[in-house]
């Protein structure tokens, strides 16, 4: 039997892997500058439920393997960690719920686009535009990803919130 840091060691280590494998996929939608990064709701649905520490950990060992790897830059690194941020302060302070879980990835894009147009001296508008359709889609799946993921760890000795 594995014991519990063992256990907490492997499972930051399969989250991050999960946050920098989604981070990877991007789907076209439609238009340049519009593919939804796949991450998104993937974050939001591992802070829901495995928490914020393990949440944040997992991110940040998963921007800094894909900085190093030259998959990203530091804006990307900055803009992942915003939403990260800001995803775990809705969750936190609001709990595991529909509104919280579906509204915290929109509304941390918009946050870490708007600072993102603050550093850039580019327009908010613009980047926001490109943003919509994902944020749109992340709107929508996070909540019943959540779900799906909480039945799928149920019954299972998977440590959730604790």
């Amino acid at each position: 039997m594995m014991n519990s840091r063992a256990r907490l060691i492997t499972e930051i280590a399969l989250l991050a892997a999960v946050i920098s494998i989604t981070g990877m996929i991007k789907i076209p939608l439609g238009f340049p500058g519009t593919e939804f990064q796949f991450s998104a709701p993937v974050a939001v649905v591992i802070m829901s439920v495995f928490g914020f520490k393990k949440y944040f950990t997992a991110g940040v060992i998963s921007s800094t393997i894909l900085f190093l790897l030259g998959m990203h830059n530091i804006i990307n690194v900055a803009v992942a960690m915003i939403f990260r941020l800001v995803v775990g302060a809705i969750i936190a302070g609001f709990g595991r719920n529909i509104i919280a879980i579906s509204i915290s990835g929109p509304i941390a894009v918009l946050t870490s686009r708007f600072i993102l147009s603050k550093v850039l001296g580019v327009p908010y508008i613009t980047l926001i535009l490109g943003s919509l359709p994902g944020i749109v889609i992340t709107l929508l799946i996070s909540y019943p990803m959540y779900k799906v993921v909480l039945k799928t760890l149920e019954g299972r000795k998977v440590v959730a919130v604790e």
